[in-house]
């Protein structure tokens, strides 16, 4: 059986408050797996309405057979984690079983988990994405026997806290020149 390449997943956890939904998610992600950037693993959505009501919607790009072959290898993984091979193979069983009966991703229990702890008026998204796009580049780097030393998303409210630091931290040294008396000039 010829080995399964799967692009680098991501886990990504959103959290809306006071959501104004107009299908613009919706068709961001659409575009993004037309274009065939990203394949949607699992996609789990959960909504509370200001009177504490839950619903919520769950989503996939995987056929039936895919799911199961996804399932079995994250089974696998949970059970090699759990009990070593043994618990690899039960694994394998468990999420292939798990997957045929479509619950495959989040169980009802963790969508419940979720909605009690999203306040009311309040929404939670769950994506599993895959980046198609880097698949050749994932198996370069195994190929050079690369590693994942570390990963991270850069927003950019994250790069304008780090320009706000390096700012304050200039205009601190800047200050700290101001202050330092003047030298005598050379006799």
């Amino acid at each position: 059986m010829a080995e399964v390449v799967y692009g680098p997943m991501q886990l990504l956890v959103i959290g809306f408050e006071n959501p104004d939904f107009h299908g613009q998610i919706r068709q961001a992600l659409g575009s993004a797996m037309e274009k065939g950037v990203v394949r949607l693993i699992d996609l789990r959505f959960v909504y509370k309405d200001a009177d504490g009501n839950v619903s919520g919607m769950e989503a996939t790009q995987l056929d039936d057979m895919e799911r199961e072959r996804f399932g079995a290898v994250v089974g696998a993984l949970i059970g090699f984690g759990a009990g070593g091979a043994e618990g690899a193979q039960t694994g394998a069983e468990v999420g292939t079983m798990a997957a045929a009966q479509q619950t495959f991703g989040m169980t009802e229990e963790d969508v419940k988990r979720i909605a009690d702890d999203i306040p009311n008026d309040t929404a939670a998204a769950v994506f599993l994405i895959e980046h198609l796009w880097a698949k050749d580049l994932k198996q370069a780097l195994r190929d050079a026997n690369g590693f994942l030393i570390a990963q991270g998303m850069v927003t950019t409210e994250a790069l304008v806290e780090a320009g706000a630091a390096l700012r304050e931290a200039v205009e601190a040294v800047d200050t700290q020149e101001q202050k330092k008396p003047m030298a005598a000039p050379a006799r």
